[in-house]
């Protein structure tokens, strides 16, 4: 399985003052920072999920929680006053630690997920680009704190080639999945900052799917609307769990190396309310109690049906961040007084998401078939039949940094 995403956040020309991002950037960084940096990112994982879903109720989602987050950090990195105070609440952060201790963790987190990669049965990056218009004179403070991200460009003279130049980026770091992630006309002369994640994620199923048993099946898109589509299959140990906090069967499906997850939650019936039932009840503490070590799931022989397909989504993400209380973020009012010198303020203007992801034999997303369960447990002798032949919740969760990669809602093939 291939998944890809991208998010940025588009910036325009407007003035303010200078600061380091605290008195002590450099100094060690605190031993405990590191696994706070996520505290809070499963919480709004779970929050965004709600919000694009209110926005979208009957269509297919993919979005990467992970991404949005990463352009968040960089937001917050570079902010001050009340810009700062509203992002640092958005994300969850952690209310003992101040800004250096959140960008030291951030540098941690990069450098562990790098080495990481150079071992692991999967492949993961994780990159960000701040984009900033040659006009605005950035902080000499800032270059050695963001060595890799801080990129100067030259929007005034020919804004298109600084968009296909960040297009070309994100396409590199995506292995070309994600394409023209700027669209034409997202970048003009006005544009002087430009906050970019790109991300890409490759994971093997623990357990392949046999390409001679996929074959058509149906799925009920309603009670009462069903079509076909090409399922996959597979019988194996998973970690399993019926739900009736949740009303919901859920099952985990591991990639190779054991670190990256797949969980399915899907509504026992082919019943309208059954996704907004599960977004309803998907509170933090049910989540990890999924997820987390003491797990409520449980080994299991399964037999296991899933739908092979492809998805592309692009979200406009302003609205979705400012019901998640962003605040002033996309306002002229916006204070990135840390970036710059003060001559000239900058403001963001936009936030664009886009996200892909491939699914096959070889690692998937998704489940298939007809069969209807209750909420009563099978007899132990039996393989549980976990077949996905209506709509599901499905979250890519690495268990290791404890977040959220990717989330997304299947309703229907396409």
């Amino acid at each position: 399985m291939k998944i890809t995403f991208g998010l940025v956040l588009l910036s325009v020309a407007l003035v303010n003052s200078q600061s380091c991002l605290t008195p002590n950037d450099n100094r060690p960084p605190n031993p405990n920072s590191k696994s706070g940096l996520y505290n809070g990112q499963q919480e709004f994982s779970l929050a965004l999920l709600q919000a694009i879903n209110q926005l979208n109720p009957d269509a297919n989602l993919f979005f990467s929680p992970y991404s949005t987050y990463h352009a968040l950090l960089l937001a917050y990195f570079i902010s001050g006053s009340q810009t700062e105070g509203y992002l640092r609440k958005a994300l969850k952060l952690n209310q003992h630690q101040d800004k250096a201790d959140v960008f030291n963790a951030y540098k941690l987190d990069k450098f562990a997920t790098q080495l990481r990669s150079k071992n692991a049965s999967y492949e993961f990056s994780n990159a960000n680009r701040i984009y900033v218009d040659k006009s605005v004179e950035v902080r000499s403070c800032m270059s050695p704190l963001f060595l890799d991200e801080l990129q100067s460009v030259d929007f005034q003279k020919d804004p298109e080639v600084a968009r296909m130049g960040i297009n070309s980026w994100v396409e590199a770091q995506t292995r070309d999945m994600i394409k023209d992630l700027l669209p034409g006309g997202t970048i003009d002369q006005n544009t002087d900052l430009v906050l970019v994640n790109a991300a890409y994620f490759k994971g093997i199923w623990e357990n392949k799917f046999d390409p001679a048993l996929t074959k058509p099946d149906v799925f009920h898109i309603t009670p009462s609307k069903r079509t076909f589509v090409d399922m996959m299959h597979v019988e194996g140990t998973f970690n399993h769990d019926v739900s009736e906090d949740l009303m919901a069967h859920i099952l985990e499906l591991p990639y190779q190396g054991g670190d990256i997850s797949m969980y399915i939650l899907l509504p026992p019936f082919a019943k309208e309310d059954g996704i907004p039932t599960i977004l309803k009840r998907l509170t933090l503490e049910r989540f990890k109690s999924i997820v987390d070590e003491n797990s409520s799931l449980s080994a299991r022989t399964v037999q296991v049906s899933v739908p092979k397909f492809s998805l592309e989504h692009t979200i406009q993400m302003v609205p979705i961040l400012e019901s998640l209380g962003v605040g002033n973020l996309f306002r002229p009012d916006a204070d990135f007084s840390l970036l710059t010198t003060g001559r000239k303020r900058v403001s963001l203007g936009e936030a664009i998401h886009k996200a892909k992801i491939q699914v096959d034999e070889n690692g998937a997303t998704a489940a298939a078939a007809t069969a209807v369960f209750t909420f009563r447990m099978m007899n132990e002798i039996q393989p549980v039949v976990f077949n996905c032949s209506r709509p599901f919740v499905y979250l890519i969760y690495n268990k290791r940094m404890h977040t959220v990669l990717f989330t997304g809602i299947y309703r229907k093939p396409y």
